[in-house]
C-alpha cells in the first residue's frame, strides 16, 4: 500500500537529513548526543494560506525539492513508510540552504 501525503494550507512535507553518527574528529556519539536535523528537502507543499476573504489563498514561496533550514523543534514529527518525515507550516522554514 502507497500512502500519499498532500499539505493543507501554508504546510509543507520534509525530510529531514539523517543525524551525523559521529563528529568530524571521528568520535562516534551516543544516540542521546544526536542533535535532531536542522535541514531538510521540501517533498510537497500545500496551496497556501486562506486569506482574510476566504476565497483567495496566499501563494506559497517554497517549492518541492528545495533544501531548507528549519528551527530544530519546528514541525511536527510522521512515519511514513517507516521513513520519518515531517510536517511543518512555511513560516517555520528560516532559509534556503544553497550551498
Amino acid at each position: 500500500m502507497t500512502l500519499r501525503i498532500c499539505p493543507v494550507g501554508d504546510r509543507i512535507l520534509v525530510r529531514p537529513d539523517v543525524p551525523l553518527d559521529k563528529t568530524p574528529g571521528g568520535i562516534i556519539l551516543p544516540d542521546q548526543a544526536k542533535t535532531p536535523p536542522r535541514r531538510g528537502v521540501v517533498l510537497a507543499v500545500g496551496p497556501g494560506r486562506l486569506r482574510d476573504d476566504g476565497e483567495t489563498r496566499v501563494p506559497m514561496e517554497l517549492q518541492g525539492g528545495e533544501r531548507i533550514l528549519f528551527d530544530r523543534w519546528a514541525g511536527t514529527d510522521i512515519d511514513v513508510g517507516g521513513e520519518e518525515l515531517k510536517i511543518m507550516r512555511e513560516a517555520d522554514v528560516m532559509a534556503l540552504d544553497e550551498g
